[in-house]
């Protein structure tokens, strides 16, 4: 039995199935829509339309765009010898935010994860490789998750790549900025000191 009104009932369940918001969150935001003007309602409902009809994958990088390129696969003052590989098109704005990084992109669209029946065919590692085959390609930066899948992903690429003459790097990991070292877990530790440098 529900305890909403069917129009209520239906908001919630959908709201549900956005990740990460349970029962309680669906509900705070089922009830601000609730309570808020119908022109706000309306914006929020054209806005879902909308990013739902014009945003897709960019053909060359499959990270999000609104026309056939991404906006850094379209930008010509890009480093196009430099490609980063990230899971996700949230990784690409990670990256960018911190104004270190003038290449291009390549998103996989997911790690490797035997467990959750993902392999290397139901990602974008056949594109990566044609996209390294005219040359102009001279470093490949692996910016995947430190975790086991992105880790995984990561040795995958870079036994694919390296046999092409292709320089084959990968992003730090270790302690955060203001982290304590005795918080620090064996393996987050191990890193860090794996990737010290010279001060």
């Amino acid at each position: 039995m529900s305890y909403y009104a069917e129009p209520i009932a239906r908001l919630l369940e959908e709201l549900e199935r956005l990740p990460g918001i349970g029962p309680k969150s669906a509900q705070r935001l089922a009830f601000h829509i609730l309570k808020a003007d119908d022109t706000y309602a309306q914006r929020l409902a054209d806005a879902l339309v909308e990013v739902k009809r014009q945003i897709h994958f960019c053909s060359r990088c499959f990270n999000f765009a609104s026309e056939d390129l991404c906006e850094y696969c379209a930008d010509t003052g890009r480093d196009v010898s430099s490609l980063c590989v990230v899971e996700e098109p949230r990784d690409v704005v990670a990256i960018e935010r911190t104004g270190e990084f003038r290449g291009v992109y390549h998103v996989l669209q997911g790690a490797i994860s035997p467990i959750d029946g993902i392999g290397p065919e139901q990602l974008r590692v056949r594109e990566l490789i044609d996209r390294l085959g005219p040359g102009e390609v001279t470093e490949v930066v692996v910016a995947t998750n430190p975790n086991v899948e992105g880790e995984t992903t990561a040795l995958y690429l870079a036994r694919l790549i390296k046999p092409l003459g292709i320089k084959v790097t990968r992003i730090a990991s270790g302690l955060p900025v203001g982290g304590d070292l005795e918080f620090a877990d064996e393996i987050t530790l191990g890193r860090a000191l794996e990737a010290r440098r010279e001060m």
